[in-house]
């Protein structure tokens, strides 16, 4: 087997955060159409779909958030609605990523827990490097900002605006 001077490195988190609605509610919110509702700043470019909000190799791009790379292009790669799961492959030029996101019901069917997962692999010594900055700043609150803003959706119906 042959390896480059610069080996892969991965690197991964979970959170698990609690949603005031049921899941049947919650659930579709983590797709890429729904999530602009509850998501401030995020607009994905849809590239292919053939359906209204989401299915399984639906793919779209985002712009970078960390300014230095190219937009992110993401796919679907797995999307089980009937369990309540969904999971994205993301790819830069550098790194690759998933997410993933299993929700299940909470206490009394009024809650939802969401357990929400970020796998990142570097490419390149840089894309190692970035993906350890990515991996911080995404957990920096430990994904209790996905929290809040969600449940101040589900609360108002509204998007919660940053600052």
């Amino acid at each position: 087997m042959v390896f480059s001077a610069s080996r892969s490195e991965r690197i991964s988190r979970t959170s698990v955060i609690t949603l005031n609605a049921p899941l049947k509610r919650v659930f579709p919110l983590f797709g890429p159409i729904r999530e602009k509702e509850w998501a401030a700043g995020w607009e994905p470019q849809v590239l292919y779909l053939t359906t209204d909000f989401v299915e399984e190799h639906m793919v779209f791009k985002t712009q970078s958030n960390l300014g230095h790379e190219p937009d992110f292009t993401w796919t679907v790669s797995k999307y089980r609605p009937d369990q309540a799961f969904i999971e994205y492959t993301v790819f830069a030029p550098e790194r690759l990523w998933w997410i993933t996101i299993q929700c299940r019901e909470g206490i009394g069917e009024e809650t939802t827990k969401a357990e929400i997962t970020y796998t990142y692999t570097g490419l390149t010594k840089k894309g190692n490097a970035t993906n350890v900055k990515a991996l911080e700043t995404m957990f920096r609150r430990d994904l209790k900002d996905w929290e809040e803003a969600i449940n101040h959706y589900l609360e108002t119906g509204e998007r919660l605006e940053p600052g």
